[in-house]
């Protein structure tokens, strides 16, 4: 593809940064007032006042853009009515609550605390603002400074420079004592921060020496555990904090030997009880990961007195992986009932109960299950032999609301952005309406988004206003030509890339994950130029990625070679897709045979909801696609349901 015909198609993707660019040669906007504003809009973020005609954009529906970068600039000079005022202008955009946040930053800097209460609407997100904002209230609200002021100094790390005027005021009035001083300093151990464990042992007087060089003792070796007193510092206030810690430590390192020492400790420690609870947690969770058979009996007898969902969650798949099917049944009972009555856990109830001869409970909690539009649900209809229960919503806006919707401000200013190639921007605005309005305003939005091709924002506006069973919008057939090409020349099922699209990105053509995956499929970029080589393609770099088409064409590839390695199962080759094959090999040489054990027996849950993901949505997009026909739809196909989840399903045996 020639460079020009690529970046062309890119454009509206990249926003503002390839508009900048001269190969394009094409003009920005295709109206007056959108390119004035473009230039005032840039001109605001350089702070070049002198580069704005006001009255070239006053009537432009984006000049509170302007405005916004104007008043910023003047903080914190400006006044908060000035801010206020802004605030109540805009309400109905992001830029309200991003001009509270930068005054609340600004008058916090300046020490201006009146100013700062004026705007703040309660405590404001951000460690910085956070600090300010409980630094202002010190004079007002004692009390409610010092509380939220000890919250953030009990944190094992560095805090910003904003916390110090907070921080020595609350030690100067005695808020924060010797005790909170042994409190951070645990923590930072426990974070494994040398520095600040030391700093923080500097500022405590000899009275804590003892304490201290119990704790020099841990470091060592956490076994001193059981020869150190019960009572540590003055008045014994050091015990609680480094019991924790030392537990916590203790624990992760060695579960078995953690119990043991824990055993002989407990008796002898009055233990607050979250504290308490915070360390039989810990022990039952790492000897329940690491499948530590000498813990069992007592996380069986201590886990009733937790009774915390991710713990019954744990013991739960502890028993399905030693199929000890009466002991499912019984983690089950103890789960809350709303998680008990999970498709996912009517499922395994149901299992369990055939495994037991209980046909008649098996059947009952597979309808159950069956019921709801999951991984689960549908395995539930496929041993009932049932249709599977999309629960499908087909909204109906009326031709006034589709007219009207056009005319509302963020729609206006959505679009607007749009030309200016202010996608993210444009994003803000759309999902923060999504999220405020109220469902039948949702609809309406979705509606538009759909009539307007926005695939990736359609989508999240499903999700920001819970419209969870509006399927047709929630799961667009985005580059449906692309997907069934490339689908077809890799003899890949289109329906599951979609899938794997639909849960990579959500549609979104430039998504970008933490870890450096890009684009639809979410493909590294040392993937892509494997297999952009095996196909005999150039290396299409981090941005060339970005390309949709070919996006879909090099993830098709890649998770047509993990079929290939797994003998075309799509449950082993989307967990590669996920985790990599390398992971997946280790899972199945200790395979657990049945496809649903396999699936609970995935140790990452990432990995594990993808896997169930993206088996659920191929199910819903071909069933939108066959639309009444969908008797013809399967989770999964006869082999997969069938066949053995071990070693020998690798290709090379």
């Amino acid at each position: 593809m020639p460079a020009h015909s690529f970046f062309a198609r890119l454009r509206p993707l990249m926003g503002a940064a390839l508009l900048s660019l001269p190969l394009l040669g094409v003009p920005l906007v295709g109206q007056a007032d959108d390119r004035a504003m473009q230039a005032a809009l840039q001109a605001a973020r350089q702070q070049q006042w002198h580069a704005i005609d006001p009255a070239a954009i006053e009537e432009h529906v984006l000049a509170g853009y302007v405005a916004y970068h104007r008043l910023r600039a003047r903080l914190p000079q400006a006044g908060p009515e000035e801010v206020l005022g802004f605030i109540e202008r805009h309400a109905d955009s992001p830029l309200a609550e991003w001009m509270r946040a930068q005054a609340i930053e600004a008058y916090g800097e300046a020490g201006r605390y009146r100013s700062l209460l004026a705007v703040a609407d309660g405590e404001p997100s951000g460690t910085e603002r956070q600090c300010h904002y409980y630094t202002a209230l010190l004079d007002t609200a004692s009390a409610t400074a010092a509380s939220g002021g000890r919250a953030l100094w009990a944190v094992g790390h560095s805090q910003p420079k904003a916390c110090d005027p907070l921080f020595d005021t609350l030690r100067a009035r005695g808020e924060i004592g010797p005790a909170e001083v042994w409190e951070r300093l645990t923590l930072a151990w426990r974070e494994g921060r040398p520095g600040m464990t030391a700093y923080l042992g500097r500022q405590l007087s000899d009275d804590w020496a003892f304490a201290r060089a119990a704790l020099d003792r841990l470091q060592d070796d956490f076994a001193a555990i059981t020869t150190l007193p019960a009572c540590l510092g003055p008045d014994c206030q050091a015990s609680d904090a480094l019991f924790a810690a030392a537990m916590h430590g203790f624990t992760r390192a060695d579960s078995e030997t953690a119990l043991e020492a824990w055993r002989q400790v407990a008796p002898r420690l009055s233990l607050e009880a979250d504290r308490l609870r915070a360390i039989e947690h810990d022990l039952v969770f790492y000897s329940l990961v690491r499948n530590v058979d000498r813990n069992l009996a007592w996380v069986d007898a201590t886990l009733p007195r937790l009774a915390g969902p991710d713990l019954l969650e744990l013991r739960t798949r502890v028993a399905l992986a030693d199929r000890d099917w009466a002991g499912v049944l019984a983690w089950i009972e103890r789960m809350p009932a709303s998680m008990r009555d999970e498709a996912r856990w009517q499922y395994w109830w149901a299992r369990a109960s055939e495994q037991r001869g209980d046909q008649a409970a098996a059947d009952t909690a597979y309808a159950r299950a069956a019921g709801e539009r999951s991984f689960f649900g549908f395995a539930a209809a496929d041993r009932l032999g049932r249709p599977y229960a999309l629960n499908l919503e087909r909204p109906v806006i009326d031709a006034a609301l589709q007219r009207e919707v056009t005319q509302w401000p963020v729609v206006q200013r959505t679009k607007a952005l749009l030309r200016l190639g202010e996608p993210g921007l444009a994003n803000s605005e759309w999902l923060a309406a999504a999220a405020r309005v109220g469902p039948d305003e949702a609809r309406a939005m979705a509606d538009y988004a759909a009539r307007q091709g926005w695939q990736a924002r359609l989508v999240q506006t499903t999700i920001a206003a819970k419209l969870w069973d509006a399927l047709a919008w929630r799961f667009p057939e985005a580059h449906r030509e692309a997907f069934r090409r490339w689908g077809g020349a890799t003899e890949v099922d289109p329906y599951l890339l979609m899938g794997i699209a639909r849960r990579e990105s959500a549609y979104n053509p430039v998504a970008l994950s933490p870890a450096g995956a890009r684009g639809l499929m979410q493909l590294m970029p040392a993937t892509a130029a494997q297999v952009a080589r095996r196909l005999g393609l150039a290396d299409p770099g981090p941005y060339g990625v970005l390309d949709p088409d070919l996006n879909i064409r090099l993830g098709s590839t890649y998770i047509g070679e993990m079929l290939d390695r797994y003998r075309g199962n799509r449950l082993a080759a989307a967990a590669a897709y996920n985790a990599g094959p390398g992971r997946v090999d280790r899972w199945l040489a200790d395979g657990p045979e049945a496809f649903d054990l396999f699936v609970e027996a995935i140790p990452f849950r990432e990995t594990r909801q993808y896997v169930q993901a993206v088996l659920s949505y191929r199910v819903i997009f071909e069933s939108l696609a066959r639309d009444d026909e969908r008797h013809g739809v399967s989770l999964l196909t006869p082999a997969e349901q069938n066949m053995r989840y071990d070693d020998s399903l690798l290709a090379r045996n």
